[in-house]
């Protein structure tokens, strides 16, 4: 269950989008009017690491007006956010829109034909839940959405060979500068394993530090669900597995680094002692004003690293 700040960040805030030429992008927040603020823009390419090479995606860079965010600072770090990231044991990285620069149920509807449903789905949900104040669980969301199109291994097994992960420009370097420190990483996600397998591979993260939902089929290929075992199945599951973490790792300083409400909702007593917001695929304005760290790009992170 959300807490009531956690809520209103995940019900009222604002989403600054970036503009991806490649593939559309749609939203599966609980609030989908834009505000858009000027912002300096570059073209960077993200690497096809499976011998071809990705058309160029836009990236956003730091918006030039942040007062809106009614936390005046927090892309500055204290001393203290910063003592806690340079020591820091173990980070984890939220996936879609961090890791990678789109939402994988969203790429994944839209090859399977039904992107235009989804969307259609979740503006009306979230239209009733603005009207009403109310929530969907997210694992009552996560089955909607996946009804709608029934993916079948044999289609994720295409997607997968057709649409290789696009990273976050600046993601390999992070991780490789966070292992050479010796500090270990994990993907938590309310993605597919099937979709954040490759990610994990290219990044060099084993599988065993994957957090995330996996695509149940038959015996024939069909699509017969998803395993509600995994804590990340469930509301509040990030936060449950960064707990699950800490408490099997021993950890005594952790980070969680994403762009949404699930994310700052692991930052709790046992769980994440740092969140940092991303907002380098789309600015979130009540989740990055409750951030320890707001950041538009991972540049800073790395050059924090000794």
């Amino acid at each position: 269950m959300f807490s009531s700040s956690l809520m209103e960040a995940f019900i009222t805030s604002r989403i600054i989008p970036v503009q991806l030429p490649c593939r559309k992008l749609s939203s599966f927040s609980a609030d989908l009017s834009l505000r858009r603020y000027p912002c300096r823009r570059g073209s960077v390419s993200i690497m096809n690491h499976h011998s071809r090479l990705l058309r160029p995606v836009t990236a956003s860079v730091q918006p030039q007006e942040l007062s809106a965010l009614g936390r005046e600072g927090n892309t500055f770090p204290s001393k203290e956010v910063l003592d806690i990231w340079r020591n820091v044991e173990a980070v984890c990285f939220d996936v879609d829109s961090t890791v990678c620069v789109d939402e994988g149920i969203d790429e994944l509807a839209e090859f399977c034909g039904a992107g235009k449903a989804v969307a259609e789905w979740t503006a009306s949900t979230d239209c009733y839940l603005r009207a009403m104040g109310g929530s969907v669980p997210f694992e009552e969301a996560l089955a909607a959405r996946l009804s709608l199109f029934k993916p079948c291994l044999s289609k994720v097994d295409e997607y997968l060979q057709k649409t290789p992960p696009r990273l976050s420009p600046g993601i390999e370097e992070l991780v490789k500068k966070l292992r050479a420190n010796k500090i270990d990483v994990y993907l938590i996600s309310g993605g597919f394993r099937q979709m954040i397998n490759p990610v994990a591979s290219i990044l060099g993260i084993p599988r065993e530090n994957i957090f995330a939902n996996n695509l149940l089929f038959g015996k024939s290929g069909e699509f017969v669900g998803f395993d509600d075992k995994e804590p990340t199945s469930r509301s509040g599951g990030k936060a449950k597995a960064v707990q699950q973490i800490r408490k099997g790792r021993l950890y005594k300083t952790m980070a969680m680094i994403g762009d949404g409400a699930t994310d700052l909702e692991a930052r709790q007593p046992g769980g994440a002692d740092l969140f940092i917001c991303y907002a380098g695929v789309q600015l979130r304005e009540a989740v990055a004003a409750q951030a320890d760290w707001l950041i538009f790009s991972f540049e800073p992170l790395i050059n924090s690293l000794d």
